[in-house]
């Protein structure tokens, strides 16, 4: 009877839970800036260069992160040089 009863209260707590928020790295930018506020903060990138981004931070409860999914530069399409 016990662990039946335990089984649904962890069911329900589990059913009940909010959903966390995905943080979206932008693989288009490489500096992201992360925002704490009061719902525990989030990520936004969308800077090219950390001066930039630095710019957008001062004074507020944020830092400037590098983008751990940057796709970089793409280089144009044609041949390749080989060594």
């Amino acid at each position: 009877m016990r662990i039946s009863v335990l089984a649904t209260l962890t069911a329900a707590a589990l059913l009940t839970a909010a959903p966390a928020r995905a943080q979206t790295y932008d693989p288009a930018y490489p500096v992201c800036i992360q925002i704490y506020d009061s719902d525990g903060g989030r990520i936004q990138c969308g800077f090219n260069s950390l001066a930039q981004c630095a710019a957008s931070a001062s004074g507020g409860a944020a830092q400037c992160i590098t983008n751990p999914y940057y796709g970089g530069a793409r280089s144009p399409a044609g041949r390749r040089r080989g060594y």
